[in-house]
C-alpha cells in the first residue's frame, strides 16, 4: 500500500465563503498515482469545514441563512468563548458542517455521486488556513 499527503492553502477575502475544491482534490489524486483506495480531505482549522454537497448557488445561500440562524455571528457578547477573538459562531458552524470527508478511489477517480462535489467552508476568514489531503491505496 502507498500513501500520499498534500496540504492545500486558502485565504478568503471575506469572513464566510464556500469554495468548490473538487478540482484541486482531483489533481492531488492524479499526482498520487493511486488508483484504488481511500482519500481523506479535512480542514486543519477549527473554524473551517470540508463537506460534500451540490454546487448550486441557491443551496449555498440556504446554507448561509440556515447556519446564521443556528449560530448567528452577532451580537458577539452572546457567546462565552468570545473575548480575544469574536469567532464563537465560526466554531459552531464548523461543528455543524463537519471536519472532513472520506471518498473512495476507484479506477483512479473520486467515487462521487452524480452531483457530489467537495467543498471547503470558511467561517472565520481573512487569514491563511489549510486543508489536508491524505490518500492511501494501491
Amino acid at each position: 500500500m502507498r500513501s500520499y499527503r498534500k496540504e492545500l492553502w486558502f485565504e478568503t477575502p471575506v469572513r464566510r465563503q464556500l469554495i468548490n475544491i473538487t478540482p484541486e482534490v482531483e489533481d492531488c489524486l492524479s499526482q498520487s498515482g493511486i488508483t484504488e483506495g481511500l482519500l481523506l480531505c479535512n480542514a486543519m482549522h477549527i473554524t473551517a469545514s470540508v463537506f460534500i454537497n451540490d454546487d448550486e448557488s441557491g443551496l449555498h445561500e440556504d446554507f448561509e441563512k440556515w447556519l446564521e440562524k443556528l449560530a448567528p455571528e452577532k451580537p458577539h457578547g452572546q457567546y462565552r468563548h468570545n473575548g480575544y477573538e469574536d469567532n464563537a459562531d465560526a466554531h459552531l458552524k464548523r461543528t455543524i458542517m463537519g471536519r472532513e470527508v472520506v471518498v473512495a478511489v476507484t479506477a483512479g477517480k473520486l467515487d462521487l455521486g452524480p452531483w457530489e462535489q467537495i467543498f471547503y467552508g470558511e467561517f472565520d476568514g481573512k487569514r491563511r488556513k489549510r486543508v489536508l489531503i491524505k490518500i492511501i491505496g494501491d
